[in-house]
């Protein structure tokens, strides 16, 4: 085989041959590929045979290349010199089902004057590619990744959608699904038919024998109502490897011909000018007997090759990994070693997440400042998608040897997490749902809103004022917590006017089964608008909308909040107050939250050496930090040096 460098100039002839010298663009992609060319072929060149696969990829490239419109060549520019966009404190998230949001998208056209207002500037929109018809979790078992699903609109539509959005300020991200496709995809289609070519695309096998040698090892996803992890399917004669459900076909990417789909398939979502995308299940996708098949080396080889590729054909895409790992393996989905800074740009803070609700369920920190001791530095090219809740159920992560070295036992504290959050422990308002107990240890997820974890749903149950403001403040600041991390914050839709637990899924044959439907309500539009127009200010959705916004807008406010620098978490004095260290040359920010129902004291060697004046960033108040100042209950603040 050619050594790298040589491998690399051929492709690059081969590139420039492809689309000629005058095409519009053309120097601006040779001259990226001159930049990120290496990283590509370094990667592929690790998992397939590079010399017959690479061409049918540089001809994949230059074709999207050929289809990219001058309007995404010209924001493609614009990123490559504003390459830390998504790093920006002005970066806010939010989340959303479609058609739960406003429908279709060109309901979403229509609300998009409301997330500018609110602060929105990145925008995810859960899966909405064409699903298999029926059964589909959740909209993640996809048959086209060509077509939208038809209820929500067109291709054609995604675009005019992605451009209203872009003229807004606001960047565009898709689910994709990397690990396995619908069986109902052409792919599995032309295998059932006796494609040899298209069977190679899956983990076919036609008896038990290596099926139960990887079973002795691998997890499973779904025990309760999908048992393990290979299916019999007559017309393939043979067992398939299905991970998450029996109408879920895992793809095989050690086919480099699956790789060069996936890349086009890349190509096309960024040529309908969509800006991120999440790499949906990217934790399975290579098979090594003897292991649990999650987050083997070639993973990340592979994201780097794709990274790689969008780098060159469409730099103004961001990939963000869909990787709910513990704090020793989340590092290597942003890169380690050789591929520091070359994988994934983004990965979920799943940790800080269950954190928060773990502090304010035991109301003690001490387990949330030990596990993030536990993150080392990112690469200062990336960042944390951080969050308090989302589409997804809430896996008790809580590591046994982080809770022993604080006094805990883990499979205990999972349990108290369970019980505190579906009501069920003395003194909580919780009203979550138990998701996928397990028969023998008793542990289980938790579903719900984050205002009915937070515990307002109950408070208004209960007619009791006092109980509903606390859970109010209790909730923000949870969720101020998540907007003064650093990374991007990431709203989940209708959680900025607080809904609620929303029970008519049960109505539904097709959710009944699932409760993690009872928090994916419908948004409540009368109730958003009259927030958002100041009608509301005495109730609870117009004060968690006001307090929210006013938060987007100091955190816009406060440069030491860009997310190349990280976040350090330590404990404040009695428990329940956790201080979050922002040291930026553009000023150090100090962040105290008081996570429990009492009143604490912050001294002023808390501050380290935060003496005389400072600012209260949240409340505008600039004052002598004298020899502390008092924490009311749940109460949030963010210093810096007057």
């Amino acid at each position: 085989m050619l050594a790298i460098p040589e491998l690399t100039a051929a492709a690059r002839a081969q590139l420039q041959g492809l689309i000629g010298t005058s095409t519009r663009g053309a120097q601006d992609l040779l001259d990226r590929f001159d930049r990120w060319g290496h990283d590509l072929i370094e990667a592929f060149a690790q998992l397939y045979p590079i010399e017959t696969a690479l061409p049918q990829l540089i001809e994949v490239m230059a074709a999207a290349h050929l289809h990219r419109d001058e309007e995404l060549q010209q924001r493609d520019r614009e990123r490559v010199l504003e390459q830390d966009w998504f790093q920006s404190e002005k970066t806010i998230g939010y989340v959303a089902y479609a058609d739960l949001f406003a429908k279709n998208l060109k309901g979403i056209n229509k609300r998009i004057p409301y997330l500018k207002d609110l602060g929105i500037t990145y925008l995810h929109l859960l899966p909405i590619l064409k699903p298999r018809p029926g059964a589909n979790d959740g909209g993640y078992a996809v048959m086209d990744y060509r077509a939208l699903r038809e209820d929500l609109g067109s291709m054609k539509e995604l675009r005019s959608t992605a451009d209203k959005l872009h003229d807004s300020g606001i960047s565009l991200t898709l689910d994709l699904v990397l690990n396995h496709v619908a069986q109902e995809h052409e792919w599995a289609e032309k295998a059932r038919a006796g494609d040899p070519t298209y069977r190679d695309y899956f983990y076919v096998y036609p008896d038990r024998t290596i099926p139960d040698e990887f079973e002795k090892t691998l997890l499973e996803v779904f025990p309760d109502f999908a048992p393990g992890n290979f299916t019999w399917d007559d017309k393939l004669q043979g067992w398939v490897w299905t991970t998450f459900n029996s109408y879920q076909w895992d793809v095989n990417w050690s086919n480099p011909a699956v790789f060069c789909e996936y890349a086009d398939i890349i190509a096309n979502l960024a040529n309908h000018g969509v800006d991120c995308i999440r790499l949906d299940a990217i934790a399975f996708m290579w098979k090594r007997m003897g292991t649990i098949c999650q987050g083997e080396p070639e993973v990340h080889v592979i994201t780097q090759a794709l990274r790689a590729f969008a780098r060159i054909l469409c730099p103004s895409m961001i990939f963000k990994a869909e990787a709910i790992v513990g704090p020793a393996q989340v590092g290597a989905y942003f890169g380690e070693g050789q591929h520091a800074g070359k994988v994934s740009d983004l990965a979920y803070h799943n940790s800080l997440m269950v954190q928060i609700w773990s502090a304010i369920a035991a109301k003690d920190t001490s387990l949330m400042v030990h596990t993030m001791s536990r993150f080392s530095g990112l690469p200062n090219t990336t960042a944390w998608g951080v969050y308090l809740r989302c589409h997804d159920d809430i896996g008790w992560a809580i590591d046994d040897t982080d809770a022993h070295e604080v006094g805990l036992n883990g499979h205990d504290h999972r349990l108290f997490l369970a019980e505190y959050f579906e009501g069920n422990f003395f003194g909580s308002l919780a009203t979550g749902q138990p998701f996928m107990p397990d028969p023998v240890n008793g542990e289980r997820r938790t579903s719900g809103t984050g205002a009915s974890l937070a515990g307002i749903e109950k408070a208004i149950k209960l007619k009791d004022e006092k109980l509903l403001n606390q859970a109010i403040d209790r909730y923000l600041c949870a969720y101020t917590m998540v907007f003064g991390f650093a990374g991007i914050p990431l709203l989940y839709m209708g959680d900025e006017i607080g809904l609620l637990n929303d029970h008519s899924y049960l109505k539904d044959e097709t959710k009944k089964e699932d409760n993690r439907w009872i928090h994916r309500p419908k948004m409540n539009w009368r109730v958003a608008d009259a927030a958002a127009a100041g009608e509301l200010d005495d109730k609870p959705a117009g004060r968690i909308y006001n307090r929210i916004k006013h938060v987007i807008d100091v955190r816009k406010s406060l440069p030491s909040l860009h997310a190349s620098v990280a976040t350090t978490v330590r404990a404040g004095s009695g428990k329940g107050v956790v201080i979050f260290d922002r040291k930026h040359p553009a000023g150090d920010l100090i962040e105290v939250y008081n996570l429990s129902e009492s009143s604490r004291w912050l001294g002023s060697q808390e501050l380290s050496g935060m003496t005389g004046k400072v600012t209260d960033h949240l409340t505008g108040h600039t004052f002598e930090i004298g020899n502390g100042v008092p924490l009311a209950p749940y109460e949030v603040r963010w210093f810096s040096k007057a």
